[in-house]
């Protein structure tokens, strides 16, 4: 990947001079090549190349959602923005809450946390829902109870969690609602920690996507917990829900969920080599279903895309001129990481270009957008991302300052 991506640089760079300078050149017409010689069909390219993606398979629920994990492009979906009850997949915002506010000190894994009655009367063995086996008004270490929620999907551990962590199950929805802001969720509000259907407590496939690919990349040992096969409780041991996890070894999670409101739900992901793929399936028909459908659409995703990473964050991959600047010019790149997803074997048709305004004037702050950065597949812009300045160039003095005047007056006729 490494060499294709400074290969892309050096190309995109090689654009930007030229467009900026505004050059041209006439060329004479270029002698008629000699006739090449035929290329024998196993030496040509496979003709998949040239035909378009298949459809996604045909999946079994009100809304789904694939997205490749490190680009965040949705690679295939149907209605991801409908408001849907996300059930016990309401868990996963849980964990999150958790691993943030571990990561602050506000809590640690060690923590002994009391199952309450109330975390057992709402959300214990005399519910129809999941439960963990904690012993009610007994303690266990809070990383043994997340598990507990996780694995075993246990309503009871997630209320025993929430009340520990926020001191109630209303503080601790409001905790969930604030880091679901920070993720960039725009179409979830929680009321619960674990997913029971209530009055305004709602997600949509696309969000719950955002999230899943947050938990992965901000708190990957809280993430781990997902793909635990099965966990032993006191007496009782029972099997994680996910049946990906016994049929695709590259599958590491994530959630289940169910109830008669929001029918079998199923967010999963797998990593196949230096890919990863998130799913989510929402009201499906059965607890089959929604994992058929689910390894149909990673095995799609991963057969027809592939992701590269054509800029680093921080990497100059232009030069600017700058007037009436201590400097005469500024680098330029992207502060994050800038990654596209693409059918596989496209890679080297992506065409970058920049749009960067003709005159930049001093002062420039560090990281000030200057332009924005391109990149075009078959006439379509398939990644774009603003160009920003990787330094600072403070206002030159005063006779600097008059000289360039003089020429960016000049030039401008």
């Amino acid at each position: 990947m490494a060499p294709r991506a400074a290969a892309f640089a050096a190309l995109t760079s090689a654009f930007l001079a030229t467009a900026v300078a505004g050059l041209a050149s006439a060329q004479a017409p270029a002698a008629k090549p000699a006739a090449a010689a035929a290329t024998p069909a196993a030496a040509q390219p496979p003709a998949s190349d040239s035909l378009p993606v298949p459809p996604p398979p045909q999946i079994v629920g009100t809304a789904w959602v694939l997205m490749d994990a490190a680009s965040g492009n949705i690679l295939a979906s149907h209605e991801p923005d409908m408001r849907v009850e996300p059930a016990s997949i309401t868990k996963v915002m849980t964990s999150y809450v958790i691993a943030a506010e571990m990561a602050g000190g506000k809590v640690k894994d060690t923590d002994q946390v009391m199952m309450t009655e109330n975390a057992w009367r709402k959300g214990g063995a005399a519910t129809d829902g999941s439960y963990s086996g904690f012993e009610v008004n007994k303690t266990a270490p809070l990383v043994e109870m997340e598990k507990g929620m996780v694995v075993q999907s246990g309503n009871d551990a997630a209320i025993a969690l929430a009340e520990h962590v926020a001191g109630s199950e209303d503080a601790f929805a409001a905790l969930m609602n604030q880091y679901a802001a920070r993720i960039g969720l725009k179409n979830s509000h929680f009321m619960n920690p674990h997913g029971l259907s209530q009055e305004n407590h709602y997600s949509t496939a696309h969000d719950l996507a955002l999230l899943g690919r947050a938990l992965i990349h901000d708190f990957p040992t809280a993430y781990s917990y997902n793909k635990i096969k099965e966990l032993k409780v006191g007496p009782i041991t029972q099997p994680n829900r996910n049946l990906l996890l016994w049929r695709d070894s590259s599958v590491d999670g994530i959630k289940t969920g169910h109830h008669s409101k929001a029918g079998y739900c199923l967010m999963a992901s797998a990593q196949r080599g230096d890919q990863r793929l998130i799913s989510v399936v929402m009201g499906s028909s059965s607890e089959a279903q929604r994992a058929s459908d689910s390894q149909a659409l990673l095995n799609w995703g991963f057969r027809f895309f592939e992701t590269h990473k054509l800029y680093d964050a921080g990497k100059a991959i232009a030069k600017q001129k700058v007037w009436k600047g201590q400097s005469a010019e500024v680098q330029l790149g992207v502060a994050e990481p800038l990654l596209v997803t693409v059918q596989r074997g496209k890679y080297p048709q992506l065409k970058p270009s920049m749009d960067v305004p003709k005159t930049l004037v001093a002062p420039v702050k560090k990281g000030q957008a200057i332009g924005t950065v391109k990149v075009m597949l078959d006439g379509k812009v398939v990644a774009q991302r603003p160009l920003v300045a990787l330094a600072a160039i403070e206002e030159g003095g005063f006779f600097k300052r008059l000289w360039d005047e003089f020429w960016m007056w000049w030039e401008s006729d």
